[in-house]
């Protein structure tokens, strides 16, 4: 895409205005403003395209706001996913910015690159990107029941869904399934397959997502990253993620074929 510079607003710039600061965005209604500069207050403000959405200029601006700020986790539930991404960008490039204003080698003061996303150091020309933590999602399937878990951190909120963690170095992210897999439950899959990924900017993950099958093993949890973990016919299931995460998309996906297998038998 063509990466376009930070500058002063003159005021007469039309579009969507990502305002983002510590990993938060600014969402006046529950919304993403749209509109012109001078009427968002937003004139000699710094500023700078991001992109395009809805066939308008999407504008990012790093700073808060005094009120309305908060998750983009709303924005999951938007109609057009592309929503959601691109406000994750918003974010993930706020927080960049505001990590990257020196060189970590040299200590110089940096810049922004006007070609890519990137921040350049003059001093000893070092070049840094935004950080993106490959993970992995995966649900698994035993016969017509899923495993699904409460992790520590879903405690709270009695929400239950699918197992996840970090691609380490030197893995693949078929290699990085099955061991999270295991660590975690201490179970082992086989006919492990890629169904999709989805961006992730809590705070800078790519969530690849699988499915698989349950291959042997008893459940034994790793209390520190699960509070439970059990299987769970596809008619009895507990709370579980809303539309628009692909952690909904795998069980929606497996429940499919649970069914398939209660109609058919083995498959």
């Amino acid at each position: 895409m063509d990466i376009q510079k930070q500058y002063n607003l003159i005021g007469n710039e039309k579009g969507y205005w990502f305002v983002s600061k510590n990993g938060r965005l600014w969402l006046p209604n529950g919304e993403v403003p749209n509109g012109i500069a001078s009427e968002l207050g937003f004139t000699n403000k710094l500023a700078q395209s991001i992109g395009e959405w809805n066939g308008q200029t999407a504008w990012l601006i790093c700073q808060e706001m005094s009120s309305s700020m908060g998750s983009i986790r709303p924005l999951l539930n938007s109609a057009d996913q592309s929503l959601f991404n691109m406000a994750g960008r918003a974010v993930q490039l706020s927080e960049f910015y505001r990590s990257h204003k020196y060189c970590g080698y040299c200590g110089h003061e940096m810049y922004i690159s006007q070609t890519e996303w990137c921040c350049l150091c003059d001093n000893c020309h070092q070049r840094y990107y935004p950080q993106i933590s490959p993970s992995i999602i995966v649900a698994i399937r035993n016969k017509n029941k899923i495993l699904l878990a409460k992790h520590v951190r879903h405690n709270q909120d009695n929400l239950y869904t699918v197992l996840a963690g970090f691609t380490e170095i030197g893995e693949t992210m078929e290699t990085t399934v099955a061991r999270e897999v295991y660590e975690e439950s201490k179970i082992k899959i086989k006919n492990i397959r890629y169904v999709g990924s989805q961006p992730w900017p809590f705070p800078n993950s790519m969530m690849m997502a699988y499915l698989a099958d349950y291959d042997s093993g008893e459940i034994t949890i790793d209390k520190n990253e699960l509070v439970e973990a059990d299987w769970y016919h596809y008619s009895q299931l507990p709370k579980i993620p809303e539309y628009g995460t692909i952690a909904r998309r795998l069980i929606e996906d497996t429940i499919i074929l649970c069914r398939e297998y209660d109609e058919f038998g083995e498959n």
